[in-house]
């Protein structure tokens, strides 16, 4: 009897531990999920503000985005979560498929590369939804960062095929690392020995401002994305036309584009490219009965891929001249080194119009609208509203047209090492496939 107590006694202690380890272990389990839960919901609020649809949409776009001729360098910066979501989701396939589910032969694709300038895109978009012929072709939106107010005006497409593409490099995603700001940048004029900071200035001893070189980023990204990357453009041969968010498009651009881009090999086969208006942006043409060749302009431009492989071959002249405007780097090294004169074939009378008078980061918000109102009310007369180009006119050449002389060194603020770097890197991200055709 007594055995049997101190037995039954000696037992207790033993289910007493049993059950406080029971319980222990129920406070660490609950304990480690609540951790768990807080760290998800910390990390999604925190990446950015896309939609749950849209990253739904980039995992059913997932075999568009495997299959982007795109190789990870290792000189290409660490990408944090959001450049990484974004870069998912440029991988969608184009966006109206339901509506317009396939395009015209031989389509010329549009491009149209936005900032955050939402007052000036509405504008924009509102011109091209009346151009005639767009609804035969696919509209590409390539955005320099993530913007809320300017992605609702792109979802509000409905007049064509829309594809969205994000630079997922852009200086605007990255806020304490390059290609954004570092903490351990050099600023204005520091000088790096003194204040022990990282960067190389520009020629006139300014150091890199991220804000603006994510002009020229994203141009040379969204060209080497255009024309080598992307599933819908890579083996494209025919003309692809550039436009930006304070270009106004008139209702015949594309009309008379795909008469200029036929007419070209045979009136001016020397001619690179096709423009919808003058180089000199406050002109709207001469109104002659006649065509014009002269210098490529940056307002509606168009090239074929013939000519993206010469761009291309001078990555390095592009990438190491310090100027942060991509036209500039053009216009001063880049054609130049083709060895002559780089004409673009246009027609008489403007069928575009840069009406933008703010810099890159204004007219942002409806209270920061910086808009010139009298540019903005463009007069469309009914001149503009059909093709006005007729195929038996003779070309006009302006021959001695003025530009950058030899031996200018360019405007500055492409200095720093890092930026040339990953911009040579853009120029190798893709292996280039598709054929070429003449100029």
């Amino acid at each position: 009897m007594v055995s049997s107590i101190m037995a039954a006694a000696s037992k207790r202690p033993h289910r007493l531990k049993d059950a406080a380890l029971r319980r222990l272990l129920s406070v660490v389990c609950v304990t480690l999920c609540g951790v768990l839960l807080l760290i998800f919901l910390l990390g999604s609020n925190s990446t950015s503000t896309i939609g749950t649809k849209d990253i739904d949409n980039a995992d059913e776009g997932s075999v568009y985005h495997r299959d982007l001729k795109f190789t990870k360098w290792q000189s290409l910066p660490q990408q944090n979560d959001l450049s990484l979501r974004l870069e998912k989701l440029n991988g969608l396939p184009p966006r109206n498929l339901d509506l317009y589910p396939t395009l015209a032969k031989d389509p010329i694709i549009v491009v149209l590369y936005v900032h955050n300038r939402p007052q000036y895109l509405k504008i924009v978009v509102e011109s091209l939804s009346r151009v005639v012929g767009i609804n035969e072709t696919l509209l590409i939106v390539s955005h320099d960062g993530y913007f809320e107010d300017m992605n609702k005006i792109i979802d509000g497409i409905r007049f064509c095929q829309v594809k969205q593409i994000y630079a997922p490099y852009s200086p605007h995603l990255f806020s304490s690392s390059f290609p954004g700001v570092s903490a351990g940048d050099c600023k204005e004029k520091d000088v790096a020995s003194e204040k022990h900071c990282e960067g190389n200035p520009d020629q006139y001893g300014n150091h890199r401002s991220p804000k603006i070189v994510s002009l020229k980023h994203h141009w040379w990204w969204m060209m080497n994305t255009i024309w080598d990357g992307l599933r819908e453009t890579r083996e494209h041969s025919g003309h692809i036309l550039f436009i930006e968010e304070d270009h106004f498009i008139f209702p015949n651009a594309y009309r008379n584009l795909q008469i200029l881009t036929s007419l070209k090999p045979k009136k001016c086969p020397d001619c690179y490219a096709a423009n919808l208006a003058p180089s000199d942006v406050n002109s709207r043409g001469e109104g002659w009965e006649s065509l014009i060749a002269e210098r490529m302009g940056n307002v509606g431009y168009s090239f074929n891929r013939t000519v993206w492989r010469k761009i291309h071959n001078k990555a390095r002249e592009f990438c190491f001249f310090d100027d942060y405007n991509w036209d500039i780097t053009m216009w001063a090294t880049v054609y130049p080194s083709f060895g002559s004169p780089v004409y673009t074939l246009r027609g008489p009378r403007t069928s575009a119009v840069h009406f933008g008078k703010c810099g890159l980061h204004q007219g942002q918000g409806e209270k920061k609208a910086c808009i010139d109102n009298g540019m903005v009310n463009i007069i469309v007369e009914d001149l503009d509203k059909f093709a006005n180009i007729e195929s038996d006119w003779e070309v006009h050449i302006y021959k001695n047209q003025p530009g950058y002389k030899a031996g200018f060194k360019g405007w500055g603020g492409w200095g720093d090492n890092r930026d040339r770097n990953l911009c040579l890197s853009f120029a190798n991200m893709y292996h280039s496939i598709g054929t070429a055709s003449p100029l």
